[in-house]
């Protein structure tokens, strides 16, 4: 059983989302679409982000999760009206994922943490099996109050949460060579996996969460040195978590998206093959394609690290093996 853990899916079409330059889809043809936000072209799409026979056909793998577009969270918004945008676009995703070949996660109004255990606990009773979340709100990162009693709030409904990078800083030096998605997406996760170890989230949620990070953890793996090098040399500035960063690795996984074997190797050294889920970015244009061919050729991998990370990974955080 093969399971893609980090897909993305936009339905073909949605009610007025209810402020000037929200996001909008032109449809262009049966097969394109553009997603519109602030009036302005953000992404050209195609029929295997909304048709699930598409989908189905094309997606070479046995199943998928299937998650929000990070730009529909308008966690930016009241929370009240992202409180209603989550519901329009958690709905619309069902009828996406009828198929149980796809699995659904929902997105909540995380700038409101008590709209967002709503919505996460509607969405499970709907039929979601877990949530995709952003890695902060606004200036808030995964250590605010708000956003751990959320997690908290997961860990109790025993919902698995994925951590995606949104919302990146711009400016001259990112608006080239697409650098917010090279440079900003990576350092983004790196940065949230540092909030919730030295923000003590991990000391604070129980170890039933079960969470992931998207695009391989960002830039931990490769920085986990340094990161423990500091919590130990200068524990008066950062030593703020109960144990050291390396304490935490059995805390959380994250996704097999570095694209080249030298970079899956040192994930799996540093997370452990438990650890390492296959995920791919499907549909869009920066994910791997075909799905699992880094996972499936990497020599260094045994017949055991491979199956796990491919699927039995994924099953046992969607909690379907003990």
């Amino acid at each position: 059983m093969i399971v893609d853990v980090h897909t993305h899916y936009v339905a073909k079409g949605w009610p007025d989302l209810g402020w000037p330059g929200a996001p909008r889809l032109r449809i262009e043809s049966e097969r394109e679409a553009m997603i519109v936000v602030n009036d302005r072209d953000f992404r050209r799409i195609q029929d295997d982000c909304w048709d699930p026979e598409v989908r189905l056909a094309t997606m070479g793998v046995d199943r998928q999760v299937v998650s929000p577009t990070p730009v529909f969270f308008a966690y930016e918004r009241p929370a009240k009206q992202a409180a209603n945008v989550a519901r329009i676009f958690n709905d619309l995703a069902l009828e996406i994922c009828a198929d149980e070949r796809l699995i659904p996660f929902c997105q909540v109004p995380l700038q409101d943490p008590d709209l967002a255990c709503e919505e996460l606990d509607r969405c499970l009773a709907a039929g979601h099996r877990g949530v995709e979340i952003g890695n902060h709100v606004g200036d808030r990162d995964l250590d605010d109050e708000g956003v751990v009693q959320f997690l908290q709030h997961c860990a109790a409904r025993n919902a698995p949460v994925f951590v995606h990078p949104w919302d990146l800083p711009t400016g001259p030096r990112l608006d080239r060579w697409m650098a917010q998605w090279l440079v900003g997406m990576p350092a983004e996760t790196h940065l949230s996996i540092l909030a919730m170890i030295l923000g003590g989230v991990f000391d604070r949620v129980p170890e039933t969460l079960r969470i992931c990070f998207a695009h391989g953890g960002g830039s931990f793996a490769f920085w986990l040195g340094r990161f423990e090098n500091a919590w130990h040399r200068r524990n008066d500035v950062i030593g703020t978590s109960e144990h050291p960063p390396s304490h935490y690795l059995d805390r959380f996984s994250v996704d097999s998206v570095v694209f080249d074997e030298r970079a899956l190797r040192l994930l799996v050294d540093t997370m452990g093959e438990d650890r390492v889920m296959l995920g791919s970015d499907y549909p869009y244009p920066l994910g791997e394609s075909p799905v699992g061919r880094l996972v499936s050729g990497a020599g260094f991998l045994s017949d055991r690290a491979r199956a796990r990370i491919l699927g039995g990974n994924a099953e046992t955080f969607l909690g379907e093996t003990p």
